[in-house]
């Protein structure tokens, strides 16, 4: 018999993430620590569901923010924020107590929509989207291989950067404030509120040994920056940044091109360059490295059996407001955004 518990956050319950790591599907996202982030840096309620046996063996896990606000609503989401989350379960009557568990859970939260993010296909009757991909780059040994099959404009535009005299840092909160300025302004460019930088700090000081900051300069101005994630034998690249003012420099393509280096020097097998939608600018800018796309499987419970949720840019109904956002300084927007993109999941 299974029992289906939501788990305090007072617990250590290291049973979860042993669970996680031996889950074929698990990912750092996850592991208990990413809890701590979203509750401390966002400031979101979590609710961690566990399957259990009779003797304490764990079955399955699923865990889910609660997002709640007046211009998106109440949701619970597994992950907001990043690409991949949702539920693992070893059997099938694992997965069903966890979805009517979560079922219960939003119905008492007077959640609009349940909202998974999965990276396989799951058995269960929730409609679901498979509007973005995951773009992947395999990672040999040594850099010199990569470096080998880029295409020669490729090659040519991290050159000119380096002709240039720009170069690469790493490191972790020391680099913080270059990072931040960099990708509050193309936030802003892009017509997208940012995150506080408090949340890029925590994520830091939480997971100092799987994240760090990649940092391009010229002549000691900040040129690119991306923040690296580790976990396994994947390395990812969740928010990059270049200065657009200096789009003919290159320093993008030099940023990337030290992720990758750094990924293969410290034994990573995989490079995920993130969610893109089939066919956009990002797509293609990805593809160019090398990197092949792999499908999301992002799966819906809604409590009124309407239109899948579109809370995204591409969304008729922001149009105007994302052209407003673009014109406002960049200090209005460091003030204004994370109140607001901290319930965009």
């Amino acid at each position: 018999m299974l029992t289906t518990t939501v788990v305090a956050r007072e617990q250590a319950c290291t049973r979860w993430d042993r669970y996680v790591l031996s889950h074929p599907g698990g990912s750092g996202y996850h592991l208990m620590a990413w809890r701590r982030v979203m509750e401390d840096a966002f400031g979101h309620a979590t609710f961690y569901l566990m399957v259990t046996d009779e003797d304490q063996a764990v079955h399955g896990v699923l865990p889910l923010v609660f997002l709640s606000s007046r211009l998106f609503g109440r949701l619970l989401v597994s992950m907001p924020y990043v690409n991949y989350g949702g539920l693992l379960a070893d059997t099938v009557e694992a997965q069903d107590a966890l979805l009517k568990a979560a079922v219960d859970l939003a119905k008492q939260q007077g959640a609009a929509h349940i909202e998974l993010r999965q990276s396989e296909v799951l058995g269960l009757g929730w409609p679901s989207k498979q509007h973005k991909v995951s773009m992947r780059l395999e990672l040999p040994k040594r850099f010199e291989t990569l470096w080998e099959g880029f295409p020669p404009k490729l090659r040519s535009q991290v050159r000119r950067a380096r002709k240039a005299g720009m170069v690469v840092r790493s490191g972790g909160v020391d680099l913080l404030d270059d990072f931040y300025r960099l990708l509050a302004r193309n936030m802003r460019d892009l017509g997208t509120p940012v995150h506080a930088r408090g949340v890029f700090e925590t994520f830091l000081k939480t997971l100092p040994d799987e994240t760090r900051i990649c940092l391009v300069s010229m002549a000691g101005q900040p040129m690119a920056a991306g923040f690296l994630y580790g976990f396994r034998e994947v390395l990812e690249i969740p928010w990059a940044a270049a200065d657009r003012r200096h789009k003919e420099l290159s320093a993008n393509m030099l940023l990337y091109s030290a992720a990758l280096e750094f990924g293969c020097g410290a034994g990573y097998r995989v490079f995920d360059f993130g969610r893109s939608t089939p066919g956009s600018g990002t797509y293609h800018f990805k593809q160019q490295w090398g990197a092949k796309p792999f499908p999301l499987y992002w799966y819906y419970w809604l409590s009124n059996g309407g239109a899948l949720p579109e809370i995204s840019p591409q969304n008729p109904k922001f149009r105007l407001a994302i052209e407003v956002w673009k014109r406002l300084p960049i200090t209005i927007t460091q003030i204004v955004g994370p109140a607001i993109v901290r319930n965009i999941p």
